[in-house]
């Protein structure tokens, strides 16, 4: 007999879980089913950065206290491409925390809600008149997918598997200090794809490190995603058994959301920020929009997509415009020297790169006035510089 649920969630990171709270804090006495084919707590390939508006929203669901998981990182430090530096206080901190712990804080507290955590690896979805089923032998009214960057959820939608907008990167973890204490460090390199180097300090000792590629176009290999990390982060010695890759799919892709009882959030969604490759705010923001919207039956579908519109609508108009600009490393090292000029630039660069920002006309003169002045006090460009070569796989 086939089992019926209120809501199923396909997946239980940050997307998953925000949306399996959002159900049950609307409905306490919702069924709810979250599955995952991992068992937690487990690892995931991330740069753990925790936008201090992640928290928010997380206390919204009644979550409070989850700040305490890591320790807070009052700074940015950014370096250009061209050697220009801003180091300034950020509005609020923000907080490393390793995927391990915060992903099992929020399966738990999905636990202790209501919500039932099943280990299963989804593999095929039927989507009928008034349900939808998972496997054959698990039912839902409304069913919201939420598995990441290769979402088969996604895929039973018609949506390619695979974003045409991508970005690549690896990251490893070391037990060396930081390159930067209480910053997290951004070194962006100069080259013909947009890239950049980062060290976020963990709690305790160590820190989060690795590179990552703005543009998935061009096949990448390991080995160059490695070689660009120790070009723009010397020295920094690695556990192996750390060192992932992931790829990730960019907001400025195309983004589907049909009709009916199937919902998409996080990484499924293609809403990952592409200029920093951030994308645990968007989870969890899309992931409270998909529960409230799995309330609604038939009408999920529209209700979603109505509201992820009204919700990063303008930020995604901004950040798609700013990427294409990124692709110019003399338009980054303008946009660092502007924020290290302007604290009102510093805190809206911060907005648009970590939550949903966009850019006032102000911000946007400051930086065109930084493009076409002089670099004052800043190391010239490097005329002999050699951007690393895109390497086949």
């Amino acid at each position: 007999m086939t089992e019926m649920w209120d809501v199923a969630v396909v997946g239980a990171g940050p997307a998953g879980a925000a949306a399996a709270l959002r159900v049950l804090r609307l409905d306490p006495a919702a069924r709810v089913l979250l599955v995952d084919a991992a068992t937690f707590p487990r690892d995931k390939t991330c740069g753990d950065g925790i936008a201090a508006g992640v928290f928010d929203l997380l206390a919204a669901l009644g979550l409070p206290d989850l700040a305490r998981l890591g320790a807070a990182v009052p700074r940015l430090h950014v370096r250009s491409p061209w050697g220009a530096v801003v180091d300034r206080s950020c509005a609020r901190p923000n907080r490393v925390v390793p995927r391990a712990v915060l992903d099992h804080a929020l399966v738990s507290a999905c636990l202790e809600r209501g919500a039932r955590v099943r280990r299963q690896r989804v593999r095929r979805i039927e989507v009928r008149r008034d349900h939808v089923v998972l496997d054959g032998d698990t039912a839902a009214r409304t069913v919201v997918g939420a598995d990441g960057a290769n979402s088969v959820v996604r895929r039973s939608l018609g949506v390619p598997s695979r974003p045409r907008s991508t970005a690549v990167a690896v990251r490893g973890y070391t037990t060396q200090d930081p390159v930067v204490p209480d910053a997290l460090h951004i070194a962006f390199a100069e080259g013909r794809r947009p890239a950049y180097a980062w060290s976020f300090p963990l709690a305790g000792g160590g820190a989060n490190v690795g590179y990552g590629i703005f543009d998935g176009t061009a096949p990448t290999s390991r080995d160059e995603l490695l070689a660009g990390l120790a070009t723009h982060l010397p020295g920094q010695d690695l556990d192996p058994a750390t060192v992932r890759g992931h790829r990730l799919p960019l907001s400025t892709g195309a983004r589907a959301q049909p009709d009916g009882r199937v919902l998409l959030a996080g990484d499924a969604a293609a809403l990952v920020n592409p200029l920093t490759g951030e994308g645990i705010f968007d989870a969890v923001a899309s992931g409270v929009l998909a529960g409230q919207a799995a309330l609604c039956g038939a009408a999920a579908g529209a209700v979603h997509r109505a509201a992820l519109r009204r919700c990063f609508g303008r930020h995604h108009r901004h950040t798609a415009a700013l990427s294409r600009l990124m692709r110019s490393p003399r338009f980054v090292h303008a946009a660092v020297l502007a924020a290290a000029r302007d604290q009102r630039v510093f805190d809206t660069v911060v907005e648009v790169g970590l939550e949903r920002g966009t850019a006032a006309p102000r911000v946007l003169a400051a930086i065109g006035a930084a493009f076409v002045g002089p670099a004052r006090g800043v190391a010239p460009r490097p005329r002999r510089h050699r951007p690393l070569e895109p390497a086949t796989t």
